[in-house]
């Protein structure tokens, strides 16, 4: 906890029990009152429905050096979206392997992988992006890369929050980040329409009150039955593409999209939510085309933070082939690994209602063989049509944090595993895009769950930029 030089230079002459008792009651009285802060100021219709965590008594503090590489990282992502794009279009053209689009395509509707490669739509990108990062001893790892991501209005609020406690505190994209970078992404348009589905519909609230600060145009949430949009409006789709039928307005949303008389993001790319980017991007096959469109640096960023992963595609090998990376000749061959060699996640790829959160995803090491026996069975049957991933798993480091339990009153720590969620808004069109870094989101998770998300026992908290000063020292 951050305390004053000269407060403790002030009790330089008392006794070293009674001074480390005066600092800990100040340091215990400052958490419970930045705690209460925090309460105080959540909307009353809370942020998450029926969703609740842990209150940080302070931001996450990041090293200087790992916020310069996440504040690059937004302008790599971006591109990669863009060479994904590329890569799918030229594999429709046969201009790039065929496969490419087969795996991209899988389980889609005939009608939506049309309005993906409609005109309209040709050279749209996500307007909101931001990677799932976990920090290991090694390094930083994005596990995950969202396009249609929950938590923009909580970290909005956290920044805000967090702010009016302290403005020392460097956070990351500072009280109205967040709040700039989203209403960016909408460009000239005055009104801007948020379609929340039922199914997305614990995320309303934070989208509300996201709505409610934004004074520079006017922003509403609706359901997914509002059919009255006009021309030149904005829509904002917090939906997944796998939801379309159970959108009683999809149809005309993206027939109004697709005479352009409404602007729709993110657009209904569906290759674009696919984690089997991730497979494409370690593909040896592909090596050319990422050096090419994605630029032999980037493409070499990605590879290092990019877990290796792999498309469980059961496609019969040449008898003398073998998956890159891995003791098998065959996928089911993985059921045969011991305990210590499943090291792996293995994860629905994308088009799936359990394709986000952490639903359908499982850690090998963490099942016995007969269940990791059956998921591997599963992901086998899927391909085609609900297909799967494997990863490498990289176990992130440790870190400790403190929350202010509001029970008992106080101040408990916690030793955790940490997930950041930076979130990247692009402003811009075309070549003139750039994806801007607003804010971080932190979500720490108790040692003993290896798979992070947002969990009642997690803590969250924004993200700051760490400083060292003379002017304060921790205890």
């Amino acid at each position: 906890m951050a305390v004053l030089w000269h407060r403790s230079d002030s009790l330089s002459h008392v006794n070293p029990l009674t001074r480390a008792f005066i600092l800990n009651w100040e340091h215990s009285e400052r958490a419970k009152a930045n705690a209460e802060s925090i309460r105080k100021n959540l909307p009353e219709e809370g942020l998450f429905a029926d969703l609740s965590w842990r209150t940080a008594i302070e931001p996450f503090a990041l090293e200087p050096k790992l916020v310069r590489s996440l504040e690059k990282l937004g302008r790599i992502l971006l591109q990669f979206y863009r060479a994904l794009d590329l890569l799918y279009r030229q594999s429709q053209e046969q201009r790039a392997p065929h496969w490419v689009a087969q795996w991209l395509e899988a389980g889609k509707p005939r009608e939506l992988v049309d309005h993906a490669l409609s005109k309209p739509f040709r050279h749209a990108l996500p307007k909101v992006i931001r990677p799932d990062i976990l920090l290991t001893e090694e390094g930083f790892i994005i596990s995950e890369l969202d396009s249609v991501p929950g938590g923009i209005g909580l970290t909005a609020w956290l920044n805000r929050a967090y702010s009016k406690l302290d403005a020392s505190y460097n956070l990351i994209g500072g009280a109205r980040g967040m709040l700039d970078g989203f209403s960016g992404i909408f460009g000239p348009r005055k009104r801007v329409r948020i379609i929340v589905s039922q199914e997305s519909a614990t995320y309303r609230p934070e989208m509300a009150w996201l709505c409610e600060q934004i004074k520079d145009r006017e922003m509403t949430v609706q359901d997914e039955h509002c059919d009255d949009f006009e021309p030149g409006e904005a829509v904002y789709r917090f939906f997944e593409l796998f939801d379309l039928p159970q959108i009683p307005v999809a149809k005309s949303l993206l027939r109004m999209a697709a005479d352009e008389s409404i602007v729709l993001t993110p657009p209904p790319k569906p290759h674009l939510e696919e984690k089997s980017g991730m497979a494409l991007l370690h593909n040896h096959n592909l090596s050319s085309f990422w050096h090419q469109h994605l630029g032999g640096t980037f493409f070499e960023t990605m590879k290092r933070h990019v877990p290796y992963t792999w498309m469980i595609d059961p496609t019969p090998l040449p008898p003398q082939g073998a998956l890159p990376g891995l003791p098998c000749t065959d996928w089911h061959q993985l059921k045969n690994l011991s305990q210590r060699e499943r090291h792996l996640i293995l994860k629905v790829s994308g088009f799936s209602e359990r394709a986000w959160g952490s639903r359908g995803v499982y850690l090998g090491s963490d099942l016995s063989s007969e269940a990791w026996s059956e998921v591997v069975d599963q992901a086998i049957r899927g391909f085609g049509q609900e297909n799967h991933i494997l990863q490498r798993y990289h176990k992130p480091r440790s870190v400790d944090t403190h929350y202010y339990d509001f029970k008992t009153q106080l101040v408990v720590p916690m030793t955790g595993r940490v997930r950041l969620c930076p979130y990247y808004f692009v402003h811009g069109e075309g070549d003139q895009a750039r994806a801007t870094l607003q804010g971080i989101m932190a979500t720490i998770c108790p040692n003993d769950k290896k798979i992070i998300h947002g969990m009642t026992d997690a803590v969250i908290a924004p993200c700051s930029k760490k400083e060292f000063t003379a002017a304060r020292h921790t205890t």
